[in-house]
């Protein structure tokens, strides 16, 4: 059978899609290659959020279509958000790609490798709700960690978001085939999950008519071999305290919380569709700091949103500095068609959103360096990921510290060698930059 590779672009909602995408061409016999310049077909799984991402797919195909050119590979196929979103355009754009589908028809991905290595041009466009979300997948992250999706789709309709125009509804998984799946996940040797959605605080709310993320984490908790269970991607709007009592009452639950708010300012808030204002945001911090004594929080934040001014920024950077997330994302606005907000007046010049998303993440390193300089000194637990060989030490992360996003920890082990997905205590002696360095304490 021919060989195929998957280049996943985006977040990790979109790896996931692709790794369910992997375990069909691998029923199919499809022989799978990590290194897709090696392969007869490769799949691009795009992102179509912002600009720069959308930017990243399309350099990603057009880097594919000079391997085709020199016959290296057979065929081009562009799947995933980009695909969905501007759906005929892209073939019309790039003669190169030979098959485009949109996340509706990711279980027929196999027939649609096979037909674009048999010559024809394939395009297919069916109803966004029919992507699959329960199926096998072939885990493409290490094998201690993974993501488990407990939902697609968003119905917050955010003003400059497009996610909803691309993935449809919020729709939840029954909560029977989460477990089943994570504890697959566990039998194959996985210690840490990483719980996601567009959502994941609205999880049940459409299937069982109240939230149960909190009930799903407590029986995720029951699996035996589970080590770590982390939880992303939190609207602020729906922490409760029962979700709050959950993570800190439970072992496996990291005290780590992904809660992105986007902005402060009350004024670019209602602009954006979203509820809060400086004063309500700074209560919900502080309140998640005395129900989770020690909890780390991770946010992302847009600087330059349609209409705001110099007063709103300095709130923003006024509320960065009081918050002190010990996590911390800023992004530049990006002027997205078919959303709202693109039609907004009172746009900002590109130069000034750059450079105000910049001063948040000159903000953010002194915090995090302040934050790193309390850690030395403490025994903390690292859940091992490998050797670097050129630092010559070994690396993890702490339970403060999400797969992909955050920093690592490095250190030393004299006395033995750790394996991969083993949790050991580290002494932090020091940190370079974002990333703490220690030795392994027996």
């Amino acid at each position: 059978m021919p060989s195929v590779g998957i280049v996943s672009l985006g977040c990790a909602k979109n790896r996931v899609d692709a790794e369910m995408m992997m375990f069909q061409l691998n029923q199919a016999g499809f022989q799978l290659k990590e290194d897709p310049a090696m392969a007869d077909a490769v799949i691009v799984n795009t992102c179509g959020f912002i600009e720069s991402a959308k930017q990243e797919s399309i350099d990603e195909i057009l880097e594919l279509a000079q391997l085709k050119k020199e016959g290296k590979i057979k065929a081009i196929i562009v799947t995933g958000c980009l695909a969905q979103r501007y759906n005929s355009e892209i073939m019309k754009e790039l003669s190169e790609v030979d098959a485009v589908i949109g996340i509706g028809k990711n279980a027929d991905i196999a027939k649609v490798v096979q037909n674009a290595l048999d010559g024809e041009k394939v395009e297919d466009f069916p109803d966004k709700m029919l992507l699959p979300m329960e199926g096998g997948r072939v885990q493409s992250t290490e094998q201690h960690w993974a993501y488990l999706k407990i939902a697609d789709g968003c119905d917050n309709c955010c003003t400059y978001c497009a996610i909803p125009l691309i993935r449809g509804r919020f729709r939840s998984r029954e909560m029977e085939n989460i477990i089943k799946e994570a504890e697959r996940l566990v039998y194959n040797g996985v210690k840490e999950i990483n719980v996601i959605a567009q959502d994941t605080t609205r999880y049940g709310e459409d299937l069982y008519g109240e939230l149960k993320l909190a009930e799903l984490l407590r029986k995720l908790c029951k699996i035996d071999g589970l080590e770590w269970i982390r939880v992303l991607y939190c609207y602020p709007d729906r922490i409760t305290d029962e979700l709050l009592d959950t993570i800190r009452e439970e072992n496996k639950i990291v005290k780590y919380i992904d809660l992105p708010l986007q902005h402060c300012s009350g004024k670019v808030l209602r602009a954006m569709n979203r509820r809060g204002d400086k004063e309500s945001l700074l209560e919900l911090v502080e309140h998640i700091r005395e129900k989770i004594p020690g909890v780390v929080l991770r946010t992302t934040l847009i600087a330059g949103f349609p209409g705001e001014t110099e007063e709103d920024f300095e709130e923003l950077s006024d509320f960065v500095r009081q918050t002190k997330f010990e996590r911390l994302g800023c992004f530049a606005y990006s002027q997205e068609e078919d959303t709202p907000a693109a039609l907004m007046e009172d746009q900002i010049d590109e130069e000034i959103k750059n450079r105000r998303a910049e001063i948040i993440t000159e903000q953010e390193a002194l915090i995090i360096d302040n934050w790193c300089e309390s850690q030395i000194g403490k025994d903390i637990d690292v859940l091992v990921d490998g050797f670097d060989r050129y630092a010559e030490c070994f690396f993890g992360r702490s339970a403060f510290d999400a797969p992909e996003v955050d920093p690592n920890v490095f250190f030393t082990a004299p006395e033995r060698k750790p394996r991969p997905g083993e949790i050991v205590r580290v002494h932090i002696s020091d940190h370079i930059d974002c990333d703490l360095t220690g030795e392994m304490a027996e």
